[in-house]
C-alpha cells in the first residue's frame, strides 16, 4: 500500500487524470482483472463459478480483485439473503462498455502470442 501523498502516488493520479489510456489500463490491468471481466461478459456468475473458472487464482487474490473492480464501478456485487448466503457478480453499465476493448485485447493477444 502506497502513502496517499507520496510523489509516486501523486504522479500516478496526475497521469490517470491526464491520460485516458493510463486510466483504462490501471482499471483493468493486473493478472486477474482481465480474466474476471472477460468471464463476466457472459453474464452473472456466482463467486464459486468465478473461482472455479480461473485456474490458479487464490481466494484472497480473487476477493481483492473483485473488491477493486467493484470500487471502480466496473462490477456489481449482488448478495441474496438466504441460507447459505449466495453472492453473484455482474458487469455494471460502465463495465459493459469495456466489452469491445476486452474483445480487442483478447483477439490481439491470441494473434500475437508466441
Amino acid at each position: 500500500m502506497r502513502k496517499e501523498n507520496s510523489t509516486n502516488t501523486l504522479n500516478k493520479q496526475q497521469i490517470d487524470r491526464d491520460c485516458g489510456m493510463s486510466y483504462t489500463l490501471n482499471a483493468i490491468g493486473g493478472r486477474w482483472k482481465p480474466a474476471i471481466l472477460f468471464r463476466l461478459t457472459r453474464g452473472k456468475m456466482r463467486y464459486s463459478e468465478l473461482r472455479d473458472s480461473i485456474a490458479n487464482v487464490t481466494e484472497r487474490m480473487l476477493v481483492l480483485q473483485l473488491r477493486e473492480l467493484e470500487k471502480d464501478g466496473l462490477i456489481k456485487r449482488i448478495v441474496y439473503a438466504e441460507v447459505p448466503p449466495r453472492v453473484e457478480y455482474e458487469l455494471t453499465d460502465k463495465g459493459n462498455s469495456l466489452r469491445p476493448i476486452l474483445r480487442s485485447l483478447s483477439d490481439w493477444g491470441i494473434k500475437n502470442r508466441i
